[in-house]
């Protein structure tokens, strides 16, 4: 049973204001329900972060703690002024006073805590790094079941990268599986997966970023073709939608950009820390 609910709200993914508000909380004999609050970048969503912050502290009788890195002032000032929870602004309270002080402008960004002697969780996130190498790019459909994500896509589209990722920072056991030219034939999954549907992520990518990255690899080729890599996005996006699988492009995006949408979107319910 939880002693008390944290939120952790940011403008951007969150992560900084979590490893912060996680060291902090390891300070503590409590047991915390965490919920991410991440890309609150416009006062309509500051609103909307304020109204689940206080409605849950009406609903437990306890006011939530809020750990906030929010850089936008308009946005910041709408929880200072109507969140009714603790608020923990890290950047009002620790970057500008050291802004001051220093006499420069800081870059926002903080290290990351951790503490190694948490062996449990440790060999938790080894286990997920473990499992999510064995099964990058399809290579095995053993134990699917202990799988936390499982994600899709056309070849080079950021698979591998991101499930290494939810592995190494989450301990989140993720597969990954390519969508390939006989998956399109089929009009379908791939068999194994279809019993893991609510599980699934897809990955896509506009068809000129990966014509780049496959001529990389590949030049000259037609599998890094535009045309043909026009064709495999269209059709791996068709598929995506005919199955009901939600997926983003991750053309623009960050490893952290993904993960933490996949995170919001698929909400696992095993994450380490």
């Amino acid at each position: 049973m939880h002693t008390r609910t944290v939120f952790f709200v940011s403008d951007g993914t969150g992560i900084t204001a979590e490893a912060f508000g996680n060291a902090i909380l390891a300070q503590f004999e409590m047991v915390p329900r965490r919920v991410r609050l991440p890309f609150v970048d416009t006062v309509d969503k500051a609103h909307q972060a304020v109204r689940q912050i206080n409605h849950t502290g009406e609903i437990e009788g306890k006011r939530p703690i809020v750990f906030t890195t929010l850089v936008n002032m308009e946005v910041l000032k709408i929880l200072q002024e109507n969140c009714k929870g603790m608020l923990l602004d890290m950047f009002g309270t620790f970057v500008n006073p050291l802004e001051e002080e220093l006499g420069v402008k800081s870059h926002h960004r903080v290290g990351r805590f951790s503490d190694i002697s948490k062996s449990k969780e440790y060999h938790s996130r080894i286990e997920a790094i473990n499992f999510s190498l064995a099964h990058d790019d399809g290579q095995s459909n053993r134990d699917l079941a202990g799988a936390d994500v499982i994600l899709v896509g056309v070849s080079r589209s950021g698979k591998t990268p991101t499930s290494l990722y939810l592995a190494m920072q989450h301990g989140l056991k993720a597969a990954n599986y390519p969508l390939i030219p006989e998956d399109f034939d089929r009009r379908q999954l791939p068999p194994a997966l279809v019993p893991h549907r609510k599980k699934i992520f897809g990955l896509s990518i506009s068809a000129e970023r990966l014509s780049e990255i496959r001529s990389e690899r590949r030049p000259d080729s037609r599998y890094a073709s535009l045309q043909n890599c026009r064709h495999e996005v269209a059709e791996a996006e068709s598929m995506m939608r005919r199955s009901g699988i939600r997926w983003l492009s991750t053309t623009t995006k960050s490893i952290e950009e993904i993960a933490t949408t996949i995170l919001q979107e698929l909400q696992p319910d095993r994450l380490v820390y």
